[in-house]
């Protein structure tokens, strides 16, 4: 016979009255660690422990839960346990509202102190001096490529990575009206303006397209003035009471940005393998012929895949160029370990910008 209405909601109740009392349980185990963890000096966050329990209970799961709820639900717990020992101050591309707040909520969980900023150079600053323990700058997106400017600190930072996110993107056109009509102005951040250009070029080739230091500033600012627009999230029209005037606007329905988490290595050390992990590092090679061939020769030859291969001019005025390599694998991998090693001895300049479990 089938259950009532009444009958199910009493059911759920019951349930849920038992998931308070384990999570009460696990947070009173979370406590004790934390204790351990104070006692010996070790660190808080553990970004490879937490993908490696999340990992697991996708694996463990064969009920109605899908594994990205899964993930979405137990970075919150483990988020709100953590904040029981003290919240993590994470800086960010502010202000309210931005992808990369988003972003910086899905890695860490809602249980922390956020320090939204005005630039990638402030959130870098905020993660160096100790303002914030940690950073979330965007790396690269799968329309317009890497984020320039992130490499470029990256390059001279003592900061490291030590996480990754990847969200997608999905782009709305904002403002106080919910109409195309009379839109003088679409103001957002470079990267969004041309991920949305061809949208932009169809529907309001006669507006001026004005780049601001973030899509969540320039919501705030549509919101000052009727006859201007902002490309930014559902969640930062919501934070300034904006109209979705056109959803999803981004040429591409694909749309993705990677956002790397950043730290001192005193705040976290080189998180242990998973894995699954990702290496990333920058490199120079001497300006001959065939450098940047036998520059890839040890990957081949110890079997490490390369996912990403970007170069930035090394502003030496002689033509040299740095080059940002994503490794499959972690250092302390035999393999990975070796082909370093040989790459080391090839290079004029090397840097391993971190190393770090992949995103979910």
């Amino acid at each position: 016979m089938a259950r009532t209405l009444p009958e199910l909601r009493a059911l759920i109740d019951a349930v849920d009255l038992e998931l308070l009392q384990l999570l009460n349980k696990r947070a009173g185990y979370a406590n004790e660690v934390g204790e351990i963890k104070r006692h010996e000096g070790s660190v808080v966050f553990r970004p490879e422990r937490e993908a490696q329990v999340i990992a697991g209970l996708q694996k463990a799961n064969d009920g109605a839960l899908r594994d990205e709820n899964i993930a979405v639900i137990w970075r919150e717990i483990m988020s709100a346990c953590r904040a029981l020992e003290a919240p993590q101050r994470v800086a960010y591309l502010g202000p309210f509202g931005t992808f990369t707040e988003e972003a910086a909520l899905r890695f860490f969980g809602s249980s922390i102190h956020k320090i939204p900023c005005n630039s990638f150079d402030e959130v870098f600053h905020a993660a160096t001096c100790g303002n914030a323990q940690y950073g979330v700058v965007a790396l690269e997106n799968s329309t317009e490529g890497v984020v320039t400017r992130t490499l470029d600190l990256l390059l001279h930072s003592p900061l490291h990575i030590v996480g990754e996110i990847s969200l997608l993107i999905r782009h709305q056109l904002l403002r106080s009206t919910n109409s195309l009509d009379g839109i003088e102005v679409v103001l957002a951040h470079p990267q969004a303006l041309a991920q949305c250009q061809e949208w932009l070029n169809t529907h309001l080739p006669h507006a001026e397209r004005r780049a601001v230091s973030s899509n969540a500033e320039g919501a705030r600012l549509a919101a000052t003035n009727p006859a201007w627009a902002g490309i930014a999230s559902e969640r930062a029209g919501s934070e300034f009471g904006l109209h979705i005037a056109a959803h999803a606007i981004q040429d591409d329905p694909f749309n993705r940005t990677r956002f790397a988490v950043i730290c001192l290595p005193s705040v976290l050390p080189v998180p242990q393998a998973t894995g699954r992990d990702c290496t990333s590092l920058v490199v120079s090679v001497p300006n001959r012929p065939g450098a940047v061939h036998d520059m890839l020769v040890p990957l081949k030859k110890h079997g490490v895949s390369m996912t990403r291969f970007e170069s930035r001019p090394a502003r030496s005025g002689q033509w040299e160029y740095h080059f940002f390599i994503d490794l499959q694998g972690h250092p302390s991998e035999p393999h990975v370990a070796a082909a370093l090693a040989d790459l080391q001895n090839l290079c004029a300049f090397y840097k391993i910008l971190g190393a770090y479990p992949l995103a979910d």
